[in-house]
């Protein structure tokens, strides 16, 4: 009977440290937690949940829409779920709410254009670029280094190219820019967890 009961409790204990081990399964309290939860879906890559992360930012956005750029990755969650009506509305409102959102013009530009307007985006594409290639430097967001590796500036100048060439290059500039959010996104995941590393302290310290 002993035996069974320590076998129980370690069974217990076992499945109580493989569900903290999941983010999923850790609830996130408060704005800041549920604005994370939604920001790193796109941090994920391929694997990130974009149903994940419109819950999660909806709840942002209905309770504070100035809360940090909630409403900037809300619209790209609704882009990236070709909701993009709904996009549209998001990011049409983040743009006005900060008119340097780099990220918000070109994710705006993105979706004027699946919406058929195509000089408007244009247009915008030209600004959030423009925006990007000034700001997208060490510093970026707090991280120390950014772009060592100069994947993201590469990619901006093949989009101003696209963009330089008109309207005639509809889907290579919506290919091109699309995967430029991409790499930032992950550029951005990969300085976020240099910086948590550098800042975690060395065992005998």
């Amino acid at each position: 009977m002993q035996f069974l009961n320590r076998q129980s409790l370690a069974c217990l204990l076992l499945l109580m440290f493989l569900s903290l081990s999941c983010n999923h399964a850790v609830p996130r309290l408060g704005m800041g937690g549920r604005y994370e939860e939604g920001k790193e879906q796109f941090y994920r890559g391929r694997t990130g949940n974009m149903d994940v992360a419109i819950v999660a930012l909806e709840t942002v956005v209905s309770q504070e829409p100035t809360y940090k750029d909630s409403m900037t990755y809300l619209g790209r969650a609704y882009y990236n779920k070709r909701r993009y009506q709904d996009a549209y509305a998001l990011l049409q409102r983040a743009v006005v709410v900060n008119r340097e959102d780099e990220i918000g013009w070109i994710a705006f530009g993105l979706t004027q254009l699946r919406l058929g307007q195509n000089e408007a985006g244009i247009e915008s594409l030209k600004g959030g670029i423009t925006l990007a290639s000034k700001v997208m430097v060490d510093g970026y967001h707090d991280h120390i280094y950014f772009d060592t590796r100069g994947l993201v500036h590469a990619q901006i100048r093949r989009c101003a190219f696209l963009i330089t060439k008109g309207i005639e290059e509809k889907s290579n500039i919506l290919s091109s820019t699309e995967r430029l959010l991409t790499l930032i996104d992950d550029e951005e995941n990969s300085a976020r967890n240099t910086r948590i590393q550098n800042t975690r302290p060395l065992y005998g310290n």
